[in-house]
């Protein structure tokens, strides 16, 4: 079954549209939180994930290794709770994440300014002049974080397979048609698309623990996996480092054989 991302600004009805969908399908509803539980089981406290995910990207240049570290374990874990399938994910870049399988219905969520402004009153009891300044702020802030990520703009309609408005659904008629998108042909769980999440899976978790252990944390690699066969490129030929990286890749269940290949110059 086909595993549904939701990408959206603050307050703009993703929660309730990814909570929707799920009671409708009978679908796993995931959120950040669960993901960051997931990641902090490679030994990395929540809160410091939680705390690395609201920080400017300013802060991030100043700390490069520990953002390769965090985000190497939200992908790892966001592969590993999505891929049996039946899942919505409305979170951090979801559809950045899982890209490369075509079972992922990339879903992105848009709502009036008015929408969101009646949300962030009853959420947060702000002003309508206050809602209005922290809405752009949020937007702000999520635009340079994929930005600097990702090097990709937030609002490009290309990386999404189905782009939702609020100004004229509502919840309900939303949840319809992505529930209808997902059940399409195109979307449909094959045995292509399967290997492809597992060997992204597989792929994730290798490169978490190389990220975790630390005779390679200091690496910033490439991994791809193909059917238990991994590569892991951007591995130096300094003495040591490759049989580090190999050794600490075939500790991982389903790797097969490892392949160590030197940084694209």
């Amino acid at each position: 079954m086909a595993v549904i991302t939701i990408s959206r600004g603050s307050f703009s009805g993703g929660k309730m549209l990814g909570e929707c969908l799920a009671d409708k399908l009978g679908y796993r509803c995931i959120d950040r939180d669960v993901i960051v539980e997931r990641a902090a089981a490679y030994g990395v406290p929540q809160e410091d994930l939680r705390d690395a995910m609201s920080r400017p990207p300013s802060f991030w240049d100043r700390f490069r290794q520990r953002k390769y570290l965090y985000l190497t374990l939200m992908q790892a874990a966001l592969t590993e709770e999505v891929q049996a399938g039946r899942a919505v994910y409305h979170g951090n870049a979801g559809h950045l994440l899982l890209r490369g399988v075509s079972h992922v219905v990339r879903t992105r969520v848009i709502a009036p300014l008015a929408f969101r402004v009646a949300v962030v009153r009853e959420r947060l009891a702000m002003s309508d002049a206050e809602a209005v300044a922290y809405i752009q702020r949020m937007d702000q802030d999520r635009m340079k974080w994929t930005q600097y990520l990702y090097g990709v703009d937030w609002g490009d309609p290309s990386l999404y397979d189905l782009v939702v408005n609020f100004e004229a659904l509502d919840i309900s008629n939303a949840c319809r048609i992505v529930a209808e998108a997902a059940a399409l042909p195109c979307f449909a769980e094959t045995a292509e698309s399967q290997t492809a999440m597992r060997d992204l899976a597989l792929a994730s978790r290798v490169r978490a623990n190389l990220a975790m252990a630390p005779a390679t944390a200091n690496l910033e690699v490439e991994v791809s996996a193909s059917r238990g066969s991994v590569s892991v490129r951007g591995v130096t030929a300094t003495r040591g480092v490759p049989a580090d990286v190999e050794s600490i890749a075939r500790t991982v269940a389903g790797v097969l054989d490892v392949r160590c290949e030197p940084p694209t110059s």
